[in-house]
């Protein structure tokens, strides 16, 4: 029996024991998923584990759990959170496209688009692919992937492994051509529905793709690798984010100093603009560190308001070690981006920064360690227009979105808002 009918076999049993539970008990999915798959996957090495969840995921498996999940907890929830309640509060508006909610997931978790469509079926209101590179890599050696479960939090140093820019697009024409056969695109699948900005996903589901730079590229000659990119995946793309921030590719964080990336974002937008008027309403956004001074903080924002730039994803992980951390300390040692709960408050205040300097002029999205939903809340009110979540994922599980869904609307009804809208930048009035 090969490893993938192996895998399908367990996953089979433990998805089909996580419902049990969740059938026989008053418990949400969510706990659920600790008891039951969670103990399973992190017996696993995390690699590994991630490995099997985006093969799951991309057989179906996964979403097919979620969705009898969510109905035997809708009922229980009718009283409190109506469903058309949920979707009032969170519906929001950006860069001209309407988000159904503003929950997505950030880039690092589906590297090269194999398991969009499914990821959507989470509850997502948008997905992020990527990092992309242009050509092919393998990243970093492993181990690189470490959890450290005592801190909710992984240090990562995957180092952009890719399948490159040309397999990732193969990827995403599948997809969109799903989508149209489908009837559910309404752009025509032709030559120019390939060249242009168009929507892969249905509806409200907006696709984000995350572009980078090859390892072995410097820094004098990045600005062609993320044009390279750009090129052969903007007609997929809901929005584009440029990463200059990962703390495990080599001299890549140079690009955020300022007259490094204000002439990369220059290059950027005239290549796309040149491209035609549907290529200029295409999204730009830039994502950042959170290892900023204020100084540099202030400096990005400029660069961001007087370029035009279209939004800022804030933030990537983070290098510093908090002295709260309780994992072990070979694992707090390893090299790499923390990501989890010891993120959450550094990237909020770095948020509310952001927001500060471009007068709340930019839309931004806020990243790091959101669990609940009064993170998102907590985020929201710094100035994030949308949020997006990794690591909860892997704690969590699968089945978080719609909890995560029901707890803002509550912390935005206990403080009289009747939109998301309403409390963006709330904490700067």
């Amino acid at each position: 029996m090969s490893w993938s009918r192996v895998g399908r076999v367990v996953l089979g049993f433990a998805l089909g024991g996580a419902l049990a539970t969740a059938w026989g008990s008053t418990s949400s999915s969510v706990d659920a998923y600790k008891r039951t798959l969670r103990p399973l996957l992190f017996r696993l090495e995390p690699e590994h584990a991630h490995d099997l969840a985006l093969w799951a995921l991309s057989h179906g498996l996964v979403a097919w759990w979620c969705r009898a999940s969510s109905q035997l907890e809708r009922s229980a929830h009718a009283a409190t959170c109506a469903e058309q309640e949920v979707r009032r509060a969170l519906q929001s508006t950006c860069w001209g496209k309407t988000f159904a909610s503003p929950f997505g997931l950030a880039a690092g978790f589906d590297k090269d688009g194999v398991a969009v469509d499914a990821l959507f079926d989470l509850g997502f209101g948008f997905v992020e692919v990527g990092s992309v590179t242009p050509r092919p890599q393998s990243g970093n050696p492993r181990p690189r992937l470490f959890r450290l479960e005592p801190d909710e939090a992984i240090i990562n140093r995957m180092g952009f492994n890719s399948a490159g820019c040309e397999a990732v697009r193969a990827h995403l024409k599948r997809l969109r051509d799903r989508s149209h056969e489908a009837g559910q695109v309404a752009t025509a699948r032709n030559s120019v529905a390939n060249t242009t900005p168009t929507q892969t996903m249905p509806g409200k589901k907006h696709l984000g793709i995350n572009i980078g730079k090859n390892r072995e590229t410097s820094e004098d000659d990045a600005l062609s690798d993320y044009i390279q990119v750009l090129r052969t995946l903007g007609a997929f793309a809901d929005y584009l984010v440029v990463n200059v921030s990962s703390p495990n590719t080599p001299g890549l964080r140079l690009l955020q100093r300022k007259e490094r990336l204000r002439d990369l974002i220059r290059q950027l937008k005239r290549e796309r603009d040149d491209r035609g008027p549907q290529w200029q309403r295409l999204p730009l956004l830039v994502k950042v560190a959170p290892d900023l001074s204020d100084e540099e903080i202030r400096d990005i924002a400029e660069i961001v308001v007087s370029e035009g730039v279209d939004g800022i994803v804030v933030t990537n992980t983070t290098v510093q070690r908090p002295v709260t951390l309780q994992s072990p300390v070979n694992l707090v040692q390893q090299e790499g981006g923390l990501s989890g709960t010891p993120l959450r408050d550094l990237s909020t205040y770095v948020l509310g920064r952001f927001y500060r300097y471009t007068l709340g002029k930019v839309p931004l999205i806020g990243v790091g360690g959101i669990f609940s939903g009064a993170d998102a809340y907590a985020k929201i009110r710094a100035g994030a227009s949308l949020v997006q979540l990794y690591t909860a994922l892997m704690y969590e599980g699968p089945c978080l979105v719609p909890r995560l869904e029901r707890e803002l609307v509550q912390c935005l009804q206990r403080d009289g808002y009747r939109n998301i809208v309403e409390a963006i930048g709330a904490d700067h009035r």
